[in-house]
């Protein structure tokens, strides 16, 4: 009886140690998509009233946490009996990654009219002010689904030929790092102004040591909002390309003389605008008809 105690929990053992470096492999194939997910939300989570952020963080949380629990067993399902799925939709995931990173340099190069959100402090009803904020978590809990998505199906690739408990195990791991991680550095980043505030506001001295620490915190956030998209931008090409290059044999063979990182990274571009050219034609078209 002890032997076959300890026998198990030497297996258990042995399936820890596999799931921990697979959580690995997962997490860095996944690390584009963190990044990407951590700056469109931080984007999104920003913009309300100082004391209704952490409030509408949550809500959004409690959002992201139900769509992985309505994907995981969708994907599960389909690493179980339809195992070709999973390599079909990550390549379509992978045009829809490349396409939007395409599109976001789209915009950095070409001046383009933005959308202006109507300011919380501009004089509204409460009313008003909760419709809004609902819309906002709303848009935010779809874009968190088509990450999330998109995130469950990159992490399950790496793990695909496992058996089945260690996908189970490993995609799961990587699904509450996308969401516990994620938004608890979303919630440190959208107060930071805040805290920056309190600073400030700390002695009635000006130009104190908690003035400037405080003046940097306010000036850095939208600097840091700024700097992660245009990083999760690189990273959305670099994960786009590095799926159609693992997994589409014409692509994987295509430089060999240069360094896989800028391989993946211009077949990501290449195909990016490809997609991108070809949406913003059928755009034109339909509203030709």
């Amino acid at each position: 009886m002890a032997s076959g105690l300890f026998a198990l929990l030497d297996d258990i053992a042995t399936l820890m140690d596999d799931v921990a470096v697979m959580s690995k492999v997962a997490a860095k194939k996944t690390a584009g998509i963190l990044g990407d997910d951590l700056a469109v939300n931080a984007e999104k989570a920003s913009g309300f009233v100082s004391d209704r952020e952490i409030p509408v963080l949550w809500a959004i949380t409690k959002g992201s946490l139900l769509n992985k629990a309505i994907i995981l067993p969708f994907a599960f399902l389909l690493s179980a009996f339809v195992p070709a799925a999973v390599t079909i939709i990550l390549i379509l995931g992978g045009l829809y990654l490349a396409y939007e990173g395409a599109e976001k340099i789209y915009e950095y190069i070409v001046p383009h009219k933005h959308s202006v959100d109507i300011s919380l402090t501009e004089k509204l009803t409460k009313e008003q002010i909760l419709a809004k904020e609902k819309e906002k978590v709303k848009s935010a809990i779809v874009t968190d689904f088509i990450l999330s998505v998109e995130i469950v199906i990159i992490a399950l690739g790496t793990v695909v030929e496992e058996p089945i408990l260690e996908q189970i195990l490993v995609v799961t791991i990587i699904a509450l790092i996308a969401t516990v991680g994620v938004y608890g550095i979303v919630a440190v980043i959208v107060r930071m102004d805040e805290f920056g505030y309190r600073l400030i506001a700390m002695n009635d001295r000006e130009d104190s040591f908690s003035d400037k620490v405080g003046l940097l915190l306010v000036n850095a956030l939208p600097k840091i909002i700024k700097a992660m998209g245009f990083i999760g931008t690189i990273a959305l090409l670099l994960v786009s390309g590095g799926i159609f290059v693992h997994n589409i044999d014409f692509f994987h063979h295509l430089f060999p003389s240069i360094p896989g990182i800028i391989t993946e990274f211009l077949v990501g571009l290449v195909i990016g605008f490809i997609v991108w050219g070809i949406i913003e034609l059928g755009k034109k078209l339909f509203k030709k008809k």
